[in-house]
């Protein structure tokens, strides 16, 4: 039995709309009882509350299937320094995550500076993180994204704030989220599964189809979401299958890569 890692925007839902078939395929997925995850690199959202948000496009998704980039954060810094402390920017996604880990959340002296997503990135914040790297804090960003969407049109994101704290410090941060295949091993052993029968299904080839690749799983670009066929064939690295969306997928959950799709 295959286990899947899906990616969210772009393969299951579209600026909250779901993409149509994917309704169908997660239900098929949860009706043959085969395990899979929804990963996304948004930090700002708990998994209860992107399970509240996704029910309203019609996805009825269970809590537990929803990894994000801020849990795979806390397991990390949970593997890295158990108990330890962090000045963290970000939203209750990751708060909430790292304080499940038992994490204490403070502005003095803490082990880490934490990155993440938020929607109102204080200038107040980002100067007291850089001033805390320089004294030693180490730093740690939940994903490299470098902008998010929003109806107006992008948004700065995590990645472009990083860039701003290590241009100041000169200290560079680990990046937990895709590509890091961190995130993938991750989900994997939340999961309970292993690499050689797990498949990611993403619609992007510089995140979740390199990640993928470089975590040792089946991956499957769709090309409902920002990539187009001719985009990804610009990359040196190719995905095991190119579907037009998750749609081709419903009746073919078990056998994801048979000649169905060369028919």
């Amino acid at each position: 039995m295959w286990h899947y890692l899906m990616d969210m925007d772009g393969v299951l839902v579209h600026e909250e709309h779901l993409i149509p078939g994917a309704d169908e395929f997660v239900a098929e997925l949860r009706a043959s009882e085969t395990p899979f995850l929804v990963l996304t690199n948004n930090s700002i959202y708990t998994p209860r509350d992107l399970r509240a948000r996704l029910q309203r496009t019609g996805l009825d998704i269970p809590e537990q299937s929803i990894w994000t980039s801020a849990l795979a954060t806390a397991r990390f810094l949970d593997s890295q320094r158990p108990n330890g402390s962090a000045f963290v920017i970000g939203e209750a996604g990751l708060t909430t995550a790292l304080h499940e880990i038992g994490y204490v959340l403070t502005d003095r002296d803490p082990d880490y500076v934490v990155l993440g997503e938020t929607r109102t990135y204080s200038f107040t914040a980002i100067t007291k993180a850089i001033r805390l790297v320089e004294e030693g804090a180490k730093f740690i960003a939940t994903n490299p994204d470098a902008t998010g969407p929003s109806r107006e049109g992008s948004l700065p994101a995590t990645g472009a704030v990083a860039a701003l704290i290590e241009r100041a410090t000169g200290r560079e941060p680990y990046y937990v989220g895709k590509p890091n295949p961190l995130m993938m091993r991750s989900a994997l052993r939340a999961l309970g599964s292993h690499s050689e029968q797990a498949l990611m299904i993403g619609d992007r080839m510089d995140t979740d189809v390199r990640s993928g690749l470089e975590a040792g799983l089946s991956t499957i670009l769709v090309l409902s979401g920002v990539f187009s066929a001719e985009t990804a064939e610009m990359y040196p690295y190719r995905p095991t299958r190119v579907l037009k969306s998750i749609a081709e997928l419903v009746g073919h959950s078990a056998d994801p890569f048979g000649d169905w799709a060369d028919r």
